[in-house]
């Protein structure tokens, strides 16, 4: 079987969080041959994977939002003049009613011209005059078209990157991925299967309210953008899995049919934290807490340094591990080592990349100050050390840590509001001044990780999905062990 598994800004550029999920995925199931389709930003990130790639990942294809329009000199192409067939199913993608999405998919795969072109073109130009007198004519409209031409930009960078074809389509998301995901299935005629660790089109309208690159009615544009491509794959995909109960419920409000949804949480293995190293001589007297995350604004890690520089006036016991990495020149870690050279506080550690199994023995709690999270991988490898864990209430920390649905075990740490100093604050004082209460918590994790959270129990889960998704494409399953070199 040949999977095809399509992400978005992530696998395998960054490490941790959905980039873990994947990479241990197509690890559980070697029999499978996977190539990789990444969406990036652009081409200065070409080729820097910070993943080993196993054996049974045959390719890796790249496409990127912000690329250079490779179609020849202008001088040697003819006008661009779509027929009425291509004119009418792009302005139903445009005016985002009664889409013909398989007159769209068709358009890209089967024409070959210039984006430029396209966009700069009198066609384009008539569907956004449509579309603004329908419904944005109290706004300027050479600020419309503009801004409809940098929205439809990235998304048709998408669709004119060919997708190979597979026997599945796995999508770790809906946005671009879940769109170049749905045009390959009508293309090729191969099941769909979407897993979503947050909720795309949501975390993308948060992100827009907050923006200040975007401003009044113009968010409400790009929101609609969002759920328009979301809709589309949830529409098209075969099976859509969330990881808890609350992210189901969104899925379902948000579109997605209800049959084709189900609950897949995530798991790792705890056999790898059986024998980790423990306590060290320099760990003496201190309350070790450490925050295994990127050093990225989605993490909040100036939140969590003001944080602890409030808690360790409060308990000189508490240190804390940031373990993970960062970019040299990325302006938001830049940010972050400044506000620790201001305050200056001590027992403060980066460890950048690091084996979390070499660490989290040392610690006696995890902490995650994130302002937005699926079911983070890092709060289950701190249970299967036995390290309760301090999270903002985003994704599923809460179920995580406080047990949910028919859970009785009990409480396996804190949770606080997001961006909340005082919350973070408290509640690592809280643990460092109450260790036996923190390490009954931390076994509550492990039990909870045990019953629930193991890696062989979401392999089982995946395992079910793709041999039904082979079923569906009429492919063999095949459990002998792919190699690249067995390359097709």
């Amino acid at each position: 079987m040949k999977v095809c598994i399509i992400v978005e800004g992530c696998y395998p550029y960054v490490v941790g969080g959905v980039s873990s999920w994947v990479h241990s995925l197509i690890k559980q199931f070697p029999n499978v041959e996977f190539v990789i389709q990444t969406i990036a930003a652009d081409r200065s990130i070409r080729g820097k994977f910070v993943y080993e790639m196993p054996d049974n990942v045959s390719e890796i294809r790249e496409a990127y939002v912000q690329d250079v329009d490779w179609v020849g000199k202008k001088k040697h192409r003819k006008k661009l003049r779509l027929s009425k067939k291509n004119f009418s199913a792009l302005q139903s993608l445009i005016l985002n009613e009664d889409i013909d999405w398989k007159g769209v998919f068709d358009f890209f795969d089967k024409e070959k011209f210039s984006l430029n072109d396209l966009l700069m073109g009198k066609d384009f130009f008539l569907m956004a005059k449509a579309l603004y007198e329908k419904r944005y004519a109290n706004i300027t409209f050479s600020d419309f078209l503009w801004s409809l031409r940098s929205m439809y930009l990235p998304l048709f960078f998408c669709l004119i990157n060919p997708v190979p074809k597979a026997d599945l389509y796995h999508c770790v998301a809906t946005g671009y991925a879940g769109m170049m995901g749905s045009m390959a299935k009508l293309l090729y005629g191969s099941p769909l299967l979407i897993s979503e660790h947050g909720i795309y089109s949501r975390e993308r309208e948060e992100d827009i309210i907050k923006a200040t690159w975007v401003e009044g009615v113009y968010k409400n544009v790009w929101i609609e953008h969002f759920k328009k491509m979301s809709t589309c794959a949830y529409n098209h995909a075969d099976c859509v899995t969330s990881l808890f109960e609350y992210a189901h419920k969104l899925q379902v409000e948000l579109g997605c049919p209800e049959e084709k949804a189900i609950i897949t949480p995530n798991g790792i293995d705890p056999k790898r934290f059986e024998s980790i190293p423990g306590k060290q001589e320099g760990d003496n007297g201190y309350f070790n807490i450490g925050a295994v995350l990127r050093i990225a604004p989605i993490k909040d890690v100036k939140t969590l340094v003001n944080a602890f520089y409030y808690a360790k006036q409060r308990e000189p016991s508490l240190r804390l591990w940031i373990m993970g990495p960062w970019e040299k020149e990325d302006t938001y870690a830049k940010e972050v080592f400044a506000l620790v050279d201001s305050l200056k506080p001590q027992d403060l550690i980066f460890t950048g990349r690091i084996d979390v199994t070499q660490y989290l023995g040392r610690m006696d709690a995890t902490i995650l100050s994130s302002i937005s999270e699926g079911q983070p991988l890092t709060i289950l490898e701190g249970f299967a050390a036995k390290c309760p864990a301090i999270a903002t209430n985003v994704g599923n920390c809460e179920g995580l840590i406080y047990g949910e649905g028919d859970d009785v075990l009990g409480h396996a740490g804190i949770v606080t509001d997001t961006m909340s100093v005082a919350g973070l604050a408290d509640a690592m004082v809280q643990m460092a001044r109450n260790p036996e209460l923190s390490k009954q918590m931390g076994i509550i994790g492990y039990n909870r990780l045990m019953a629930k959270y193991q890696l062989s129990q979401m392999k089982e889960t995946y395992y079910n999905l793709y041999r039904k998704m082979a079923e569906i494409k009429g492919c063999e399953w095949n459990e002998t062990p792919y190699k690249r070199e067995d390359r097709r």
